[in-house]
């Protein structure tokens, strides 16, 4: 069974055939629609445009590095988009800045 621990054993699977098969079934699947936005009831579509930057991911539900068995499971994947993506991994969390002054308003 692979690993995908590591950056580049990574990066060759989601350049694999396989997995570039099965994630276009997961969008086709989803109707190339975010699924966390369609629970919380904002749906967020992708106009299919290969052209256009890309703008939903195919996530796995169990991560492939511990779960490397579900690596090309259908089940195991859902459509989201970047945000929803970002998110979910924490990543990118910026924090509110406060004001540089504590001014009343008039």
């Amino acid at each position: 069974m692979p690993e995908y621990k590591a950056k580049d054993q990574k990066r060759a699977f989601y350049k694999s055939d396989a997995w570039q098969v099965l994630r276009q079934e997961a969008l086709v699947r989803d109707n190339y629609e975010c699924q966390e936005c369609k629970r919380q009831g904002k749906v967020f579509t992708d106009q299919h445009d290969p052209e256009k930057h890309k703008r939903l991911d195919v996530d796995h539900k169990q991560e492939i590095y511990t779960h490397p068995e579900l690596a090309l499971e259908l089940d195991n994947l859902e459509t989201l988009c970047i945000r929803c993506h970002n998110r979910k991994h924490n990543r990118f969390k910026f924090k509110k800045k406060k004001n540089k002054w504590n001014d009343e308003r008039w």
